[in-house]
């Protein structure tokens, strides 16, 4: 594995030997690194934090615990993964809150999705398979799969494929321009027609 002398990896965290971590950023105790992934400059991988293979998470990205990031997922730069759902520095007697005072609530992402920077993930959402979330969106709610999502709060903008093209309209289906791959929509989903969309 290649990390940074800069960095700061717990020996308690499982980083594959393929990986690649940079300088300044943090991987706590517990957190697993998939193979062939990179994590850019200045970022942090919260404890426990689960982050597939072959992924890219660019500088300044922020991994609350606990997440679970699926294989092959982008995470743009600047990117922020929230973990409380009530944030409070102190309690209402006005005591310092600890660990103790509450439960962290994590952010899940789906094989392939992409998350463009500055992008914050309030947790607790779902981002589907081969998602798109555009750049400084506000991701309130779950992202169906292959959704493309923007905004803040983020909406739904249209369908996107594996290879990160809008979705054409086909006759009465979707057609991914790149791929060959066909969906219908259904009830605000996709539904894959004939072929394997998700190998």
């Amino acid at each position: 594995m290649t990390i940074d002398p800069g960095a700061e990896v717990s020996p308690d965290a499982s980083v594959d030997p393929t990986a690649v971590v940079w300088a300044h950023t943090m991987v706590r105790e517990g957190a697993v690194v998939g193979a062939r992934t990179s994590i850019g400059r200045q970022s942090y991988v919260g404890p426990g934090v689960t982050i597939g293979a072959d992924c890219k998470i660019q500088n300044h990205a922020l991994v609350y615990e606990p997440a679970r990031v699926a294989d092959g997922v982008f995470i743009g730069p600047g990117v922020v993964f929230t973990n409380d759902r009530l944030p409070r520095a102190i309690t209402p007697t006005g005591a310092q809150k600890t660990a103790a005072d509450w439960s962290a609530v994590g952010v899940v992402v789906g094989r392939g999705a992409s998350i463009g920077a500055n992008a914050t993930c309030v947790a607790p959402v779902e981002i589907g398979e081969w998602a798109m979330v555009a750049a400084g969106a506000v991701v309130t709610r779950d992202v169906p799969a292959h959704a493309i999502v923007g905004g803040v709060p983020a909406r739904r903008l249209g369908w996107v494929g594996r290879s990160g093209q809008l979705l054409v309209v086909d006759g009465e289906l979707l057609l991914d321009p790149e791929t060959g791959d066909r969906y219908r929509e259904s009830d605000d989903s996709l539904v894959t027609v004939g072929g394997d969309s998700d190998r």
